[in-house]
């Protein structure tokens, strides 16, 4: 089967190493990838038949879309909330590691005013900061790698 003309790859880093070329694509979005290329051509995705595999088949959806300068369809991995929400996690543990009180925290995460101490200790805020900095520890500590892939049910 004839093979169409491959696609110009702009590189703005590539290395070789081992006789395959390691290659940094900036796809012009904020988002890059890197490719490791062997110098057999056309080159071919494998995607393993498990879950990350509908998470790879989308990535290899939006590398074929920048390849042929089509328009890149939106990573879907993070929703809107979800980047509202990690923002405040890092906000929120950026505070913590400076030494600033959890209701300091609250105050610019959140933007209320000083609470009584009895206020406070009846306020959502402070749940709500309490778990950003307990997910963001998490998130440190190797959980963001769950960012890579879809939400899925158990």
């Amino acid at each position: 089967m004839p093979v169409g003309p491959l696609p110009k790859i702009d590189a703005a880093v590539s290395q070789s190493a081992k006789d395959a070329v390691h290659v940094l694509i900036d796809l012009g979005n904020g988002q890059r990838l890197q490719l490791l290329h062997d110098g057999v051509a056309p080159a071919a995705a494998l995607v393993p038949l498990g879950l990350d595999g509908l998470d790879r088949l989308e990535a290899i959806h939006r590398l074929l879309a920048a390849l042929h300068g089509r328009a890149i369809p939106p990573d879907t991995r993070l929703t809107r909330q979800r980047r509202a929400r990690l923002r405040r996690m890092l906000q929120a543990f950026d505070g913590y590691r400076a030494g600033a009180p959890r209701q300091e925290i609250a105050q610019v995460i959140f933007r209320v005013g000083p609470l009584s101490r009895d206020e406070w200790q009846t306020s959502s805020a402070r749940q709500a900061v309490k778990s950003l900095i307990r997910d963001s520890r998490a998130m440190i500590a190797g959980g963001y790698r769950k960012l890579l892939r879809h939400r899925r049910p158990n």
